[in-house]
């Protein structure tokens, strides 16, 4: 925390930093800072596209980015329990169907052939470091194999963890983070959003209203789980933690 004398606000709080990013808030606003310019570009046109509750996007001078502050708690942490209701759950599940079924955006998606290559290469340098132990890479790089398959692109948020859902009375008051939208893989923020959490699984199926394939779902939760490890080491954070991603890969075991 940095304490400001002047300005109007009493505190800075540090959202998270990196060397990519940084996301800094102040009062009610939140300053996004990204070296790559493209994904402010996209989080600006998903927010104005989008069909369900989102922040205001209140100005941009790049790098920089400023938006407000959405209502409610988030859903939940990664490696915690969630504390929302079972409502809220089947609530989110309805808002990302609501956000698949709009109109898809007019820029590119990802490719599941680039998204295979990614594994490989991931799973290859994960090997090479003995960063994870041989079995576990092997198992779940067979597990995420299902999610590698052609797909009917949607809207998709593209980085949809709990902790970028916000609801309150068991309604979506906000989803935020938009830098990653895309047209994509519905099942992929369905994934997302349930990773170390398949206790909810249900719940957010219930809300989607259509049927799903959980073996890609399962084969998503292992790609972004050995995609991440590394990246998450590397910059500071501990993937090790209870109900984190070492713990989603030593499920499929």
């Amino acid at each position: 925390m940095i304490g400001l004398e002047n300005g109007g606000v009493e505190e800075i709080e540090v959202v998270v930093a990196h060397s990519e990013r940084a996301t800094l808030r102040v009062g009610d606003v939140f300053l996004k800072v990204d070296v790559d310019p493209r994904r402010t570009e996209v989080e600006v046109q998903a927010i104005a596209l989008a069909p369900i509750p989102t922040p205001r996007v209140l100005w941009r001078e790049p790098p920089v980015l400023a938006i407000s502050a959405v209502p409610g708690t988030a859903l939940g942490r990664l490696g915690e329990p969630s504390p929302a209701s079972r409502a809220a759950w089947v609530a989110a599940g309805a808002a990302v169907r609501a956000l698949h079924d709009a109109p898809l955006p007019p820029w590119p998606g990802p490719d599941v052939d680039a998204l295979a290559a990614c594994l490989d290469d991931e799973c290859g340098r994960l090997l090479a470091g003995g960063v994870l132990p041989r079995d576990l890479i092997t198992r779940n790089r067979e597990v995420a194999q299902a999610a590698m398959r052609p797909w009917k692109p949607v809207f998709i948020h593209g980085d949809l963890q709990i902790t970028h859902v916000f609801v309150e009375d068991d309604t979506v008051v906000g989803v935020i983070d938009w830098s990653e939208a895309a047209p994509g893989d519905a099942l992929f923020d369905l994934a997302t959003l349930t990773l170390g959490h398949e206790e909810h699984l249900d719940d957010v199926i219930a809300g989607y209203g259509a049927d799903v394939d959980l073996d890609v779902i399962r084969g998503w939760w292992s790609w972004r789980s050995l995609i991440a490890v590394r990246w998450l080491v590397e910059h500071g954070f501990d993937p090790s933690l209870p109900g984190c991603e070492l713990d989603v890969l030593r499920a499929r075991m």
